[in-house]
């Protein structure tokens, strides 16, 4: 996958490709769990309560601004002055296919860890405001929260591609599967229903991760649950909220008698 060597053609390549995953993943999410399954599934929705319209339509307008931020970031980045000075190499053959796999996993521990801070530093009461009051609007997120921030906070959330750009050598193949996977993830984070089995907040590998409920519980409760992909920095450093485990399990034991 090679960029246009035009920087609008650039800006215009990237904007779109973000527009179409956010619709593609954020929609196919939104047609499955909020009108095919509604009525069937609602008992076990996280919050039991749904979204108004004017919430998801104000999630999708912050989120369109948010993929011109992200185009604007990648037009820097790539265009033709700037992109010969970044990590990004075209050929598998440089690196070879067993750090091609690694990369992937590096990308997720690295944007883990960068997401946590820069997520608790937005948390600052001097912040906020700022940085991180439109997602927190959201107090009960939908597939379309997934990418509703206000201009600083995406322009925050884009530093993760300069960082890789000039630290971490990566193919366009494995940037644009890390882009599916964060995209996904990120739907998955807000989709308002817990798509792992009973047992996985306590399980030996599953704990580790962030899951729906999870990252429900920081729009909820407005603090604790930093992390992206993963739990361990909210474990280490003690902000995971410690509701976690009795709200999974109870949500996990719902039935529709029981609501």
């Amino acid at each position: 996958m090679l960029l246009p060597e035009d920087i609008f053609q650039i800006f215009l390549y990237i904007t779109t490709a973000s527009f179409l995953r956010y619709f593609i993943l954020a929609g196919l999410a939104y047609l499955i769990w909020y009108i095919w399954l509604k009525k069937r599934a609602s008992y076990k929705k996280i919050q039991l309560k749904f979204p108004k319209t004017t919430d998801y339509q104000r999630e999708i307008a912050y989120s369109l601004l948010t993929f011109f931020i992200f185009g604007l970031v990648g037009m820097v980045l790539y265009n033709p002055t700037i992109r010969p000075y970044t990590l990004t190499y075209y050929k598998i053959s440089d690196y070879g296919w067993s750090y091609f796999i690694l990369s992937f996993f590096l990308t997720l521990i690295i944007h883990d860890t960068y997401f946590y801070w820069m997520h608790r530093l937005m948390h600052h009461p001097k912040l906020f405001k700022y940085f991180h009051k439109v997602h927190h609007q959201s107090t009960n997120p939908s597939p379309w929260t997934s990418f509703s921030f206000q201009p600083l906070e995406g322009l925050v959330e884009a530093g993760i591609f300069v960082i890789f750009a000039f630290v971490l050598p990566l193919h366009p193949l494995m940037i644009v599967i890390f882009l599916f996977f964060m995209t996904a993830y990120n739907v998955y984070g807000h989709l308002g229903w817990e798509l792992l089995p009973k047992g996985a907040n306590k399980h030996w590998l599953w704990k580790w991760l962030n899951t729906s409920v999870l990252h429900n519980q920081h729009h909820h409760y407005f603090k604790n649950n930093y992390g992206l992909y993963f739990s361990f920095w909210d474990r280490i450093l003690r902000t995971l909220d410690e509701r976690y485990d009795e709200e999974f399990e109870e949500l996990k034991a719902r039935s529709i008698s029981k609501v």
